[in-house]
This record gives structure tokens, C-alpha cells and sequence, in this order.
């Protein structure tokens, strides 16, 4: 009677062979359709009429690449001959395959769809303002969008185990007093993810903003959903949290538009000849690229007990033109009134006639 059992034992194994050849041509079989399908698509999306991009399909080849004989597997697998276990098991781990790879399929559309609507801005263009919204904000949601893709499919797996579901259940009937702790623990973090779902929304800063933050003069260089990354004029990098742009007050250069308006001040003399230091401020801003044309004017701003404050005000297109022309212009001025009017530039005065008195009294 062993030996029959035995038999029969070894009897199993051309069935056995025979079905992980059927396994492997299933697999030939999905990596067949991928090369036609895909070669199908990338025709379709070279076509200048075709509403397909091939920097969407592009994206989709490698998850394709294991969805297809994945799939041609999985319609195999009930017709094979395999241990009962053995299947299961197979069954299970290609279950928890195929979500991995929808979930990735999913992600890398939504990628493609972010490339090919950001090809349509110009992000680096002078005047970039509706570029630098519409960046800012499908970036935020890409980041929402894989948060939840990500947590769905985490999930989705997790339900797959039998012992899992089970747990689940059994936590159900204190689901309410499980939601108030985690909703405590968690408070901080949903503050956070909620902040940067509004950064998104209402956008008091998009990318490449240019801002004043702690102090410090810098670029919006990149936004998460839980910080902010500015770039320094020095090239350093100062991180804050999402929530910092929602609680405290900052500057924002360039909220509505890029240009902006640059002061110079200037102490002199009250001999100045303000009339021939405004038609120079005249004469330099007309030589001068930086300048955009739009504002410039000179005033005496203020008159102290030992100097004139002259006020130089000049436009230029962004806060960098800006910064470099009133460097420009203070230099200009300054060379000016040395050459020019050199008693123009301030001093120190003093009364020492008294003193002189004294001296000659005593000789």
C-alpha cells in the first residue's frame, strides 16, 4: 500500500511540471501583448492629431511591463494543477502583486499627467506668474493624490490577510474611542497635512516666490505637505514648517506681481543741488537696462541737524533687477557728487571762533 501512495506521490510531478510550463507561457504569453499593445500605443501617440502624449505612455511601460503577464498568470492559475496550499499561496502573493502594480500604474499617470501640464508653462520665463501658480498647485496635489494612493493601497493589501480582517472586525465596536486617541496623537501631523492642502488652495506663496522670511532674503524652492524649503541669497537653505507660512507673518516680493520698487537714500550736504542730482538719476536710469521704465523720482525725505536725506525710488521687472539697480544707482550718485559737487558730501562743522579770541588775548 506504500508503495502505491508512493507512486501516486511521484505521480504528481509531470502534472506538476506540466503546470509551470503553462505558468511560463503565460508569462511569454503577457510579455507578448505588452510589446504589441505598447507599440500599438506609441504609434497611436505619435500621430500630431492624437490626444495620447508619448510621455504618458512612456510612464506606463514599466508598470505595464508586470501588470500584463500578471495578469495573463492569474486567469492561468485555476486551471493548474498545484497542492492546494501551493496555489493559495501563489494566488496570495500575485493578489498582493497585482495592487502594488495598479497602485504604481495609477502614480505614474498621475506623474504624466503633471509633466504634460507643466510643459504648457514656462516656469523660468521672465514674466511667470501663472506658471509659478499653476506649479505650486498641481504639485500639492500630486503629493496629496499619492498619499492617498498609497494609503488605499497599503490598506487594500492589509485586507487581503485573513487575520487582519478579523482584527479589524474586532475593533470595530471601539472604533470611536481608537478615533479620539488617534485623533489626539495625531492632531499635530492633520494640522500639518491640512495646512499644506490650504498652501495649495489659497497659495499665500507658490515655487519660486521671492520672500522675506526670519530675517533673511530668499526663494520659495520647493513645497511639501508638511515643509518649505527657501533658498537664501547665499545659496543656504532655510526649512520651515508648512504651518509657519499660515501662522506668522512674512513678505512675499512677488504675491500678485514680479516688479517692485527700490529705494536709495543718500545723506549729504545742505548745499546739495538737488535739482542737478535729480536730472542725473534721470540721465543713469535712461542708460541702464536694469531699470524698467515705469517709476523713478528724487525727494528730500528728511532734513536732520547735520545732513539733507535724499530719496532715489527706481522700478525694475523682479526683486533681482531691483537689487542690482540700487546698487547701481547709489554708486552712480555717489561718483557724481564727488566729482561734481564735492562739498555736497556731508561734514562736520564746528565754531571755534571763541576759541581763536582766547588765543589771540593771550599772546
Amino acid at each position: 500500500m506504500d508503495k502505491f501512495i508512493h507512486l501516486d506521490g511521484l505521480g504528481e510531478w509531470p502534472a506538476a511540471a506540466a503546470s509551470l510550463l503553462a505558468l511560463a507561457a503565460a508569462v511569454l504569453l503577457g510579455l507578448l501583448g505588452y510589446i504589441i499593445l505598447f507599440k500599438v500605443l506609441l504609434r497611436f501617440a505619435a500621430r500630431p492629431d492624437s490626444t495620447l502624449h508619448q510621455a504618458l505612455v512612456h510612464r506606463w511601460r514599466h508598470p505595464a511591463k508586470l501588470l500584463l503577464p500578471l495578469l495573463a498568470v492569474l486567469l492561468t492559475l485555476p486551471s493548474l494543477r498545484f497542492p492546494d496550499e501551493f496555489a493559495e499561496l501563489l494566488q496570495h502573493l500575485g493578489s498582493l502583486a497585482l495592487i502594488a502594480i495598479i497602485a504604481w500604474l495609477m502614480a505614474a499617470t498621475i506623474f504624466g499627467m503633471r509633466e504634460l501640464l507643466l510643459l504648457r508653462y514656462d516656469v523660468t520665463a521672465r514674466d511667470n506668474l501663472k506658471a509659478r501658480a499653476v506649479s505650486t498647485q498641481v504639485n500639492m496635489l500630486v503629493q496629496i493624490t499619492m498619499v492617498v494612493i498609497v494609503v488605499l493601497a497599503g490598506a487594500t493589501m492589509l485586507m487581503t490577510f485573513d487575520k487582519v480582517r478579523q482584527v479589524g472586525v474586532s475593533l470595530l465596536a471601539s472604533a470611536g474611542i481608537a478615533g479620539i486617541i488617534i485623533g489626539f496623537a495625531a492632531q499635530r501631523s492633520l494640522a500639518t497635512l491640512f495646512a499644506g492642502i490650504q498652501i495649495a488652495i489659497t497659495q499665500p506663496i507658490r515655487f519660486d516666490d521671492v520672500v522675506i522670511v526670519e530675517g533673511e532674503w530668499g526663494r520659495i524652492e520647493e513645497i511639501t505637505l508638511t515643509y518649505v524649503v527657501v533658498c537664501i541669497w547665499d545659496l543656504r537653505r532655510l526649512v520651515l514648517p508648512i504651518t509657519y507660512f499660515l501662522e506668522k507673518p512674512f513678505q512675499n516680493w512677488t504675491r500678485d506681481s514680479a516688479d517692485l520698487l527700490g529705494t536709495v537714500i543718500l545723506h549729504c550736504d545742505y548745499r546739495v543741488p538737488v535739482a542737478a542730482v535729480r536730472a542725473e538719476l534721470k540721465s543713469i536710469l535712461a542708460g541702464s537696462d536694469l531699470w524698467d521704465g515705469k517709476v523713478s523720482g528724487l525727494v528730500v525725505l528728511d532734513a536732520t541737524d547735520r545732513t539733507v536725506v535724499l530719496r532715489a525710488l527706481v522700478s525694475a521687472k523682479d526683486s533681482a533687477d531691483a537689487w542690482d539697480l540700487r546698487c547701481y544707482v547709489r554708486e552712480k550718485l555717489v561718483e557724481f557728487l564727488q566729482l561734481e559737487y564735492p562739498d555736497s558730501l556731508p561734514r562736520l562743522r564746528a565754531e571755534v571762533e571763541t576759541f581763536s579770541k582766547e588765543i589771540q588775548s593771550v599772546g
